[in-house]
């Protein structure tokens, strides 16, 4: 069975909010964080440790 990555990652970010309940304000910093990462210089550095 294939699942995509973004819904097991909607599923597994669902439960971690659940189970762990971090504060609002880590969550926001987390994806914020992840995002530009996603779309600066060190995203190459990043995606040799990802694969």
């Amino acid at each position: 069975m294939e699942v995509p990555l973004w819904l097991a990652l909607l599923v597994v970010g669902y439960l971690g909010v659940k189970l762990i309940r971090p504060p609002a304000w880590l969550i926001a910093v987390l994806l914020l964080g992840g995002f530009l990462l996603a779309d600066s210089v060190l995203a190459p550095a990043i995606d040799t440790f990802v694969k």
